[in-house]
């Protein structure tokens, strides 16, 4: 699967915009940093998300160039979910479903923490559906989740460590 992000798109803050591009590249990635996934591996409490990045063939995708933010469930926000969920989304004919659920968790440009806190209104994901943000309070929230790790470089992108699954 590849991923296609639209320049035009825009992420929408409070009463204003402010251009995608504005907000690539705040966070850089040391040389020999890891990509995403190697860094949601690394991470350790990623488990569940690593395997169904792995059931939906992801794996290419987001070891690609980016820059893209994954807002990462953990272990424990996978467990969450109604029993049986996770397995189900694992089948190999659920594979679409698993693949939009993971897609809508990834943002196809680089959102420090620092360009979400103070800031509130949606962002574009890789599944075409937007993304609500609330940085106000001191937090940042999306969907239904709070960002319980912000701001885990990667070479491509940044990761943050949620404590929901996000449905779209």
């Amino acid at each position: 699967m590849s991923l296609y992000y639209d320049r035009r798109r825009v992420l929408t803050l409070g009463a204003g915009l402010v251009g995608m591009t504005a907000l690539t590249g705040c966070v850089t990635a040391a040389p020999g940093q890891p990509d995403i996934v190697d860094a949601a591996v690394a991470a350790g409490d990623l488990t569940m998300l690593v395997a169904a990045v792995e059931a939906a063939g992801l794996v290419e995708t987001l070891k690609g160039p980016g820059p893209f933010t994954v807002f990462a469930p953990t272990d424990a926000a996978f467990a969450a979910l109604p029993a049986g969920t996770l397995d189900s989304l694992l089948l190999p004919e659920n594979r679409d479903r698993l693949t939009s659920i993971l897609t809508y968790h990834v943002a196809p440009a680089n959102y420090p923490a620092s360009s979400l806190l103070g800031a509130r209104g949606t962002i574009p994901t890789v599944n075409g559906r937007p993304l609500r943000v609330n940085g106000r309070g001191g937090a940042v929230h999306v969907g239904g989740a709070t960002v319980t790790t912000p701001d885990v470089v990667a070479s491509n992108g940044t990761i943050h460590v949620i404590d929901a699954v996000l449905l779209p």
